[in-house]
């Protein structure tokens, strides 16, 4: 029996810096950013190998890109439980006196990383490097330092956007070519809080998704080594191109073991625009339960080789767009406007990319007869509120 047990980690770190009372300063700020930013264009791929044709270093790469990449340091501040001692009037009254009453308090320090994607000072990283954070703390590789505002966050992708204001900053463009498996990348970040850190690898595979790791998943996996601290930094192809947004490791020990994910370029874009233009991303919403799967192995552990047939519903939100729609628990859900579904993964992305209130034919296995219903996608609820898919 195999007792190693591997976990998604996500790359971001935290520790606990003060205690009793500390309260920081500042509040992490919000404003409302212009409809409009200016971001660079693609850079041509133009380095040169060597006689053999081999790419002997990638500093003229790191050179122009590596100054757009900033760590991120956060406060947060999280309130301690109260001793069961403060609920007894004596101990109560005796600490009171002595100063001690107040509920006690610590700020935690976390560390990320980030992108600057615009002139304008728009900065790219995880949700969870900034989420819940008072203090916002921006760090150049010029030295310059800045506080950063929210502009807003998507915890369904786990990206956010923050902002600081500083003439002449650097930036990276984003990467509009296509990405193929074998591509050399370079992951840019701070990696433990050591300062900023260039990794080597390849992408290894595309599209993965499945892993539970966050709603929308549709992520790069590279070999190039991204550790705690890596997350909202940088993955950038040889020409200094943002390629994606490093997210989280595979790993059973905490530390890079080589399976690495990074959110694409293309879907950070369009979230990152959603959100400065319009304050969230709006995502289409069926509000149905998808039935879990066993995945590729049978109850008894063997190997399960039918080929998936669709995804099966386990129950419906009432009064939501499925059900106003005629789809019922136990239906199979074999396609969307002739696209078809396996996954429940793939049912989630193709309802997002859907505008609310789009009619759409959904074509359902029932009863071992198939039958298509038009069904009007709605508004997809906030994350925190709504599980159902």
């Amino acid at each position: 029996m195999n007792t190693h047990r591997t976990r998604i980690i996500f790359t971001g770190t935290a520790l606990v810096i003060a205690l009793a009372g500390c309260q920081p300063k500042d509040k992490t700020e919000k404003d409302t950013p212009p409809a409009q930013i200016s971001l660079s264009q693609e850079r041509p791929v133009a380095i040169q190998g060597n006689a053999q044709g081999v790419i002997a270093s990638y500093a003229d790469t790191v050179k122009i890109a590596a100054p757009a990449v900033v760590n991120i340091y956060t406060t947060e501040t999280v309130r301690q439980q109260r001793h069961p001692f403060m609920d007894d009037p004596f101990f109560k009254r005796f600490f009171e006196n002595r100063g001690g009453g107040d509920e006690p308090s610590e700020a935690r320090a976390g560390l990320g990383s980030g992108v600057i994607v615009s002139k304008d000072g728009y900065i790219l990283t995880n949700n969870h490097v900034v989420n819940q954070a008072s203090q916002i703390i921006v760090a150049l590789q010029d030295g310059r330092k800045a506080k950063a505002k929210v502009i807003g966050t998507d915890p369904d992708s786990d990206l956010a956007v923050i902002r600081i204001d500083l003439d002449n900053l650097p930036t990276l463009p984003f990467k509009s070519s296509p990405n193929q498996v074998g591509d050399v990348v370079l992951a840019i970040g701070n990696p433990f809080g050591v300062g900023q850190t260039v990794t080597q690898g390849i992408i290894s595979a595309l599209g993965r998704n499945g892993l539970g790791i966050n709603t929308y998943e549709d992520f790069i996996q590279t070999d190039a080594a991204i550790n705690p601290g890596n997350s909202g930094g940088a993955l950038i192809d040889v020409a200094g191109n943002l390629v994606g947004i490093n997210s989280a490791i595979y790993s059973r020990s905490g530390g890079s073991m080589g399976i690495g994910f990074a959110i694409p370029a293309k879907l950070a874009q369009q979230v990152m625009l959603e959100i400065i233009q319009h304050g969230q991303v709006v995502r289409g919403w069926l509000g149905v339960e998808v039935k879990q799967s066993d995945g590729n192995f049978n109850a008894d552990g063997s190997l399960n080789n039918k080929t998936p047939e669709g995804v099966e519903i386990a129950g419906v939100v009432r009064g939501g767009p499925a059900a106003e729609g005629g789809i019922e628990p136990g239906d199979i859900i074999l396609s969307v406007d002739g696209q078809t579904v396996n996954e429940a993964s793939q049912l989630i992305n193709r309802i997002g990319t859907i505008k609310p209130d789009t009619r759409v034919k959904i074509l359902v296995k029932r009863n071992n007869r198939e039958v298509e219903l038009a069904v009007k996608v709605g508004k997809r609820p906030k994350a925190e509120s709504q599980p159902e898919e």
